[in-house]
């Protein structure tokens, strides 16, 4: 009997069973990065999962359709709108403009995916929000024509009161989220809830007074010349190329509350349906039990990993190691060990060969785990049971890369790859034998740093010592 995927989502609160739209097609979206700065290890937390949760719908068969968008609009992202424009704090911190600094963020960040082995979605899916103006101010249009949206001095606002089910995603009431939010800079908001769809560059009060400095990026409107709120772009480029509803609308939990529940209000009161089937949301990231900041100190980017001498692959193994709806804290050590877990995986990997048949009892076990809302430490526990069986190389070895698929690890780089020992490091590992034969523990541990210093290591066990490449 098949065993179905079952998904937790957040619009229901419950685990389902995940049943698409279509019987072979998954509409997917996920939210992406706003270039601006380098993504970081939280960051790309999502992406990873995001990643393995695409892995893990293709393997069951379906031909997914996945979204990304790329927020390259400065505009104001606080939920009262009043924020910083992140692009120009950026364009002057490096003396660049803003779209430079779009394209430089956006390129260092397809390199960081590759590097993690995340597949992006091709273009236009990875879509960049400044390519889609046309269709943002569509969707303000429509609003507009249907009475959701109202004009003020310094832009257009969504009119939360309108859409009975605001609060449906996080669970609460209009008045709930009235009460709980923070002082708003516009007092012609009807809402303290309502957020912003459009915001002119020069809004009436001023322009009557003394004309503002020219933002560095704008675009005319029906309205006057201005730019896009935050959460208008996510639902003018899925709405293009998933239509709508769609299957599942991905993010971190820092979204709920606010952008995905705005998200839902703009784009279901333009169009009339439901936005998306399933919500699906990662928990946070901490670094040594706090929040990452760059003022704390713990602050990691992949570049600062690599600096530090962890591989890429290390990270994605060390995310697979919690459940994306448990908050995982961060440590160097716990990376290490990811790594040398890793390693060893590799280095096992290439004593093995692809030319077996994949074992059904291990295939069974595997997709239990990531039908079960994504077990990904269940499944990483699976490989290492299929590492420590019996079975023969070639069956350990195509079972390894079928499991491959939804791991991500580039396992078909090191299965049926081994890597040839250089004399001189057999003979430091034979002269470490002999000390360790002599109970000389001073001399091991010194050949064991000597072996290391070559990029390998050594690993202890009942029937002596075994030699592992750092790779």
């Amino acid at each position: 009997m098949t065993i179905m995927l079952k998904l937790f989502n957040t619009l229901t609160r419950t685990l389902e069973e995940f049943k698409p739209l279509n019987d072979s097609k998954v509409g997917m979206y996920t939210c992406g990065p706003t270039v601006y700065w380098d993504a970081h290890i939280g960051n790309f937390r999502s992406f990873v999962l995001e990643d393995v949760l695409r892995r893990v719908l293709e393997l069951k068969g379906f031909e997914v359709k996945r979204v990304m968008n790329i927020t390259d609009v400065g505009h104001l992202t606080s939920d009262a709108d009043e924020g910083e424009d992140k692009m120009l704090v950026a364009a002057k911190r490096e003396g660049k403009t803003a779209w430079d600094i779009a394209q430089t963020y956006l390129d260092k960040f397809v390199s960081d995916t590759t590097k993690l082995n995340i597949v992006l979605p091709p273009k236009p899916l990875l879509c960049r929000a400044t390519d889609h103006i046309a269709e943002q101010i569509d969707l303000v249009k429509i609003l507009l024509d249907k009475d959701f949206a109202y004009q003020t001095s310094d832009g257009i606002y969504f009119d939360t009161s309108k859409f009975p089910n605001y609060g449906k995603l996080s669970g609460q009431k209009l008045a709930e989220k009235e009460e709980g939010a923070r002082i708003d800079i516009n007092p012609e908001k009807r809402n303290k809830t309502d957020f912003a769809l459009w915001k002119f560059s020069n809004p009436v009060g001023a322009r009557r007074a003394v004309p503002q400095p020219k933002r560095l990026m704008e675009w005319e409107s029906p309205w006057g010349t201005g730019f896009p709120g935050w959460h208008v772009e996510c639902s003018a480029m899925a709405h293009k190329y998933l239509g709508q509803p769609f299957d599942i609308h991905c993010g971190g939990v820092d979204h709920i509350a606010v952008h995905h529940e705005n998200e839902i209000a703009q784009s279901e009161a333009a169009f009339g349906v439901k936005l998306a089937d399933y919500w699906w949301h990662n928990e946070f990231l901490t670094v040594d039990g706090q929040k990452m900041s760059k003022s704390l100190g713990n602050f990691f980017t992949l570049a600062d990993l690599a600096d530090k001498g962890f591989e890429p692959l290390a990270l994605r193994y060390f995310y697979l190691g919690a459940h994306y709806r448990q908050l995982q804290n961060f440590t160097l050590d716990a990376l290490g060990a990811a790594q040398n877990a890793l390693r060893k995986l590799h280095n096992l990997a290439r004593d093995l060969v692809k030319t077996g048949t994949t074992l059904a009892e291990f295939e069974s076990e595997f997709l239990s785990a990531v039908n079960d809302d994504l077990n990904m430490p269940k499944a990483l526990a699976v490989v290492w049971k299929l590492m420590d069986s019996d079975a023969t190389a070639g069956d350990k070895g195509a079972t390894l890369l079928w499991m491959d698929q939804v791991l991500g690890l580039s396992l078909d780089k090191y299965v049926a790859h081994p890597v040839e020992i250089p004399d001189e490091i057999k003979v430091l590992a034979a002269e470490r034998q002999e000390a360790r034969d002599a109970k000389d523990w001073d001399q091991s541990d010194k050949l064991r740093l000597e072996i290391e210093k070559h990029g390998w290591t050594v690993e202890d066990g009942k029937a002596g010592q075994k030699l592992l490449h750092k790779d």
